[in-house]
């Protein structure tokens, strides 16, 4: 199979798919209580399709996904973090094939799509998958791959089995968190590395750009230290939990009785939401320093955030949000 049959079938694929994953990463914000929920803007299913981009030979591809002058925003389960809004899909000639895979994608978007590249059932996928041993998981992702399976290129050429491949992503988790003192980070920070890893995803999901990560790890914490106790109150775990991509939590899911469910459970959901890259396990592990316990999309066009300690401010920065939405109407 060629480049350009790869990427029609996964188009294809992705366009057949009620919502295009990863969860809500091309997603524009409304207002909840905590902060602003999604609405979805339009045209992202070529984005999201592209979002494991296959190498296999001889040319260079390249598939746009979000506009220039629309570049994602910010706030639960993220938008991208390549500010150029491209995917780039280049190969070389040659017997192996390589598959770049996003900063972000819950590993049930991973696997079909390194089957697919690979050439492999996706059952095998799914069985290794599962033996957290083999694929030489760390202790603390208490067996699950979900959150370590580690975005980068990979080789999927035909000889390689599943296992390897997503020992590959496994072994780039544990030089990363080796690389960013992950375990040292998280015990400075009076918790686990799983926390810091959760906490992680969050912040991949939820950021608009490189540089709201370590405030939005900041804002998690200061939500999760506060006295009184805070929920979380974000949409993307529940979303997880429920195996949805929509832009914002209904009624009928708020009602979910999951440990997702932030709006019902206080702390952290009970494991990552997706696959977090490089600058959000950094985040996590080196949030800035404030007292934000929200934050606001203030310009849904741009993706702008701004960030508030208070109620007042929060409202101030509801109040800005409006006032913009209001003069580009």
């Amino acid at each position: 199979m060629n480049i350009e049959d790869v990427l029609r079938d996964t188009l294809a694929d992705m366009a057949r798919e009620e919502p295009p994953p990863p969860p809500e990463r091309f997603l524009r914000t409304t207002l909840t209580a905590t902060g602003p929920r999604r609405v979805r803007r339009p045209g992202m299913a070529l984005a999201a399709a592209a979002a494991v981009a296959v190498l296999a030979a001889g040319t260079v591809a390249t598939v746009r996904g979000l506009s220039e002058q629309t570049p994602a925003p910010a706030v639960s389960t993220g938008p991208l973090t390549r500010p150029s809004g491209e995917v780039t899909a280049s190969v070389e000639r040659g017997p192996g094939a390589r598959v770049i895979v996003m900063e972000g994608l819950r590993l049930a978007d991973v696997l079909p799509r390194l089957a697919r590249a690979s050439g492999r059932p996706p059952a095998e996928f799914e069985r290794a998958a599962r033996n957290g041993a083999a694929l030489g998981l760390p202790d603390y992702a208490n067996g699950s791959l979900e959150g370590f399976a580690f975005p980068g290129t990979y080789e999927v050429a035909p000889g390689r089995s599943a296992q390897e491949i997503l020992a590959d992503m496994v072994q780039r988790h544990r030089s990363t968190a080796d690389q960013l003192g992950l375990v040292e980070g998280a015990r400075r920070l009076g918790r686990g590395p799983r926390d810091i890893m959760i906490i992680a995803s969050i912040v991949q999901a939820e950021a608009s750009s490189r540089q709201d990560m370590p405030k939005i790890a900041r804002t998690i914490y200061n939500r999760l230290d506060h006295r009184p106790p805070m929920m979380l109150k974000m949409d993307s775990p529940l979303m997880y939990a429920l195996g949805k991509y929509a832009v914002e939590a209904s009624a009928d899911d708020l009602r979910s009785r999951s440990r997702y469910n932030t709006y019902r459970h206080h702390g952290l959901p009970p494991g990552p939401i997706g696959n977090p890259g490089r600058d959000a396990i950094e985040a996590a592990l080196r949030p800035a320093p404030g007292s934000w316990l929200y934050y606001v999309t203030v310009d849904p066009r741009t993706g702008a955030t701004k960030f508030a300690g208070s109620d007042e401010e929060y409202e101030s920065l509801l109040d800005e949000r409006k006032r913009r939405i209001r003069a580009e109407s």
